[in-house]
């Protein structure tokens, strides 16, 4: 799904003919698309749809799982199996295991008790849950409306000829080195990007 349409970047740019409307339709899904693989994050996709995770369990230890999504707002079924040729065990919130929304993370709980281990294995642990935003949040359209500007004017490129002239982008300059985007655009993207939990 496109984080933004066509018509709100062209209220944004208070553009008001459709002559360039296919090449900003291109736009608007390639720069969705990337925004979601630089962040990790589908940011709306399964905001209202579930998401179906497997985790390989490596060891007899593993009492958490870091869901993929963010933010989670639910778990709508966690299963559990402790061999590949076994169907699976449905779990009880609370009883089973334990939603740490703020941090997209479940626990696996013995009740009052205290943690327990999930079973090791291949797909020993299977979630459904949601999590996202059902609009993209207004920060990070704003720096998707840059983003699409910023290919649109072809600014990623360094050096451009005009009338016998050669002109130097020093934003372009600074992706060269850095191979990133334009700082004010990187800030907002890296607030939603999810950091890769060891």
């Amino acid at each position: 799904m496109n984080l933004i349409t066509t018509q709100e970047y062209k209220t944004y740019k208070k553009i008001e003919h459709n002559k360039d409307d296919n090449q900003l339709n291109v736009l608007v899904s390639a720069v969705s698309a990337l925004v979601k693989t630089y962040t990790g994050n589908s940011i709306i996709d399964y905001a209202v749809a579930n998401k179906v995770e497997n985790f390989d369990i490596h060891d007899n230890y593993t009492s958490e799982l870091f869901l993929t999504e963010s933010p989670l707002t639910s778990v709508g079924l966690l299963q559990e199996r402790d061999s590949i040729a076994n169907s699976y065990t449905t779990l009880t919130e609370n009883t089973d295991y334990y939603v740490d929304a703020e941090h997209d993370r479940v626990y696996r709980i013995n009740g009052d008790a205290g943690i327990k281990y999930f079973p090791k294995g291949f797909a020993a642990v299977k979630v459904t849950y949601r999590a996202g935003y059902e609009i993209c949040p207004e920060d990070l359209k704003l720096a998707i409306y840059d983003l699409i500007t910023y290919y649109l004017k072809e600014e990623y490129k360094g050096r451009r000829s005009m009338a016998g002239a050669t002109l130097q982008n020093e934003a372009s300059t600074t992706i060269r080195d850095d191979i990133g985007f334009p700082d004010h655009i990187k800030r907002v993207l890296d607030m939603y990007k999810i950091i890769d939990v060891i």
